[in-house]
């Protein structure tokens, strides 16, 4: 019995962000220490780490999953037997992708910091979504996957459904 491939993905926030995300926290203690009284100062400081925290961990939640015939992008989901041509895409093409080819009908998973993307094209005739556009760090892994588990629930060539 063979294993059928797998894929997990968090969308997380690069460290970057974090670090900054710090120094913008010790930007505002630096500022609010001297105007106010200390105790005032650090509970400020302590809801501004809370903010920042809950607001990283918010945008860098999505996940995007291949598994048990599905594929979950987000809060999105659609089994793969719905899924058309699937293309990785360099930062340039999912730049264009994202920008002046884009499709308004498109579902979109996009985030700043994750340059590559996946294009899936979505063949149910039912379903107004053109295509699935998603940020990741491994698009290439993603691509081939998808491609594996889609052709695995195909229907044999020839076939009438």
């Amino acid at each position: 019995m063979d294993a059928t491939p797998t894929y997990r993905e968090r969308l997380s926030v690069p460290l970057r962000w974090w670090v900054q995300g710090t120094m913008l926290v010790a930007s505002l203690w630096l500022a609010v220490i001297v105007a106010v009284p200390e105790a005032l100062a650090w509970a400020i400081t302590g809801v501004a780490v809370a903010l920042l925290a809950a607001l990283m961990l918010g945008y860098g939640s999505p996940v995007i999953s291949v598994a048990d015939g599905v594929l979950r992008a987000g809060r999105a989901r659609i089994e793969v037997r719905h899924l058309g041509a699937v293309q990785a895409l360099d930062a340039e093409g999912a730049r264009r992708a994202a920008g002046v080819e884009a499709d308004a009908r498109a579902y979109l998973l996009l985030r700043p910091y994750r340059k590559r993307a996946v294009r899936v094209e979505v063949s149910d005739p039912a379903d107004p979504t053109p295509y699935w556009l998603l940020s990741s760090r491994r698009p290439d892994d993603l691509a081939e996957v998808l491609r594996t588990v889609s052709a695995r629930v195909a229907p044999p060539s020839g076939s009438t459904g």
